[in-house]
């Protein structure tokens, strides 16, 4: 067996020890669940001793596959580096371009910029992953990343693109058939949408004094872009960025007395791909299009405001 081999069993090992079962292990590496299975299968059989043990809850490792994850870890985090060296040596504007954003980001805001940067920069291929969950830049599993936070970990470089509005919004036929709240107890007396097992709405209304509870929402689920589909067909009343209501058509912002933080946007690369030319290009231009997408945001959100005060 020869050495890239070897490496391959050792990556998908690593995996599944990160990760705890090989489904999420094959997500995680852009494989399939029976080729990690393999995997794990020849490695065990080559070395001649169990790595992990099975169970109804996934993979467990074994006390000798303990003590061989932590060397392997640091080996993919190594070999990850190495390729992030010489990916940031890339003087062409060819290849490929990994961009990872938020479900309701990528959904509904970054295929018109898409559309620019192809046109742009016909050679580049884009790879476009849809994730509400930080990946892991230094290994990899990105080149540029759009967060809805600022991101904390070591060697990104990262700028603040702007902020979004959140605010309640339901579509134009929603209204007409149950009236528009004034206050904020009346959105009790709506069709709520909302999140199910995640409590993050719930949470935010409670720091802001609203009390709500999981009970309130006549429908529940934690896809955002299946809530904001929920939203445009009618069902309900929800909470969405405003810059994305704005631009559907239907669908109307509700003023309310709710003092809701906007979302900080941020755009993110690692140090070292930043040198990359074609991956600087992207990072560059998307930052000016987004960062332009939410500046006309704010300046309506100004318009706005002044023309309620007025």
């Amino acid at each position: 067996m020869n050495t890239m081999t070897d490496w391959t069993l050792w990556r998908s090992f690593a995996a599944v020890a990160e990760h705890g079962s090989l489904s999420k292990a094959a997500r995680a590496l852009g494989s399939s669940q029976p080729t990690i299975g393999r995997h794990i299968e020849a490695l065990e059989f080559t070395l001649g001793t169990k790595l992990f043990e099975r169970g109804v809850a996934g993979l467990t490792p074994t006390e000798l596959g303990l003590a061989a994850y932590e060397p392997i870890r640091r080996a993919v985090e190594a070999i990850a580096e190495a390729e992030l060296h010489v990916a940031g040596t890339s003087s062409e504007l060819s290849g490929s371009v990994r961009i990872t954003a938020s479900v309701i980001i990528a959904h509904y805001v970054l295929p018109r910029m898409l559309r620019v940067l192809r046109i742009e920069f016909p050679a580049i291929d884009f790879e476009i992953v849809p994730t509400d969950s930080a990946g892991n830049l230094l290994l990899r599993e990105a080149d540029i990343a759009v967060r809805m936070f600022r991101p904390t970990q070591g060697d990104l470089i990262t700028r603040k693109l702007g902020e979004t509005a959140i605010v309640a919004c339901a579509h134009q036929g929603y209204l007409k058939r149950r009236g528009t709240p004034r206050t904020v107890e009346d959105l009790l007396e709506h069709d709520l949408i909302g999140f199910d097992r995640s409590e993050l709405l719930i949470a935010a209304a409670q720091r802001l004094g609203f009390n709500l509870k999981r009970s309130d929402f006549a429908f529940r689920c934690d896809s955002q872009s299946a809530t904001w589909e929920m939203m445009r067909a009618g069902l309900g009343i929800g909470f969405a960025q405003a810059n994305i209501i704005r631009q559907t058509d239907g669908m109307m912002p509700i003023a309310l007395n709710l003092a809701i933080p906007p979302l900080e946007v941020w755009l993110t690369c690692h140090r070292e791909l930043h040198t990359a030319r074609r991956i600087r290009a992207v990072y560059d231009r998307l930052g000016e299009l987004m960062g332009n997408w939410l500046k006309k945001s704010a300046r309506r959100n100004a318009a706005n405001a002044n023309s309620r005060s007025g």
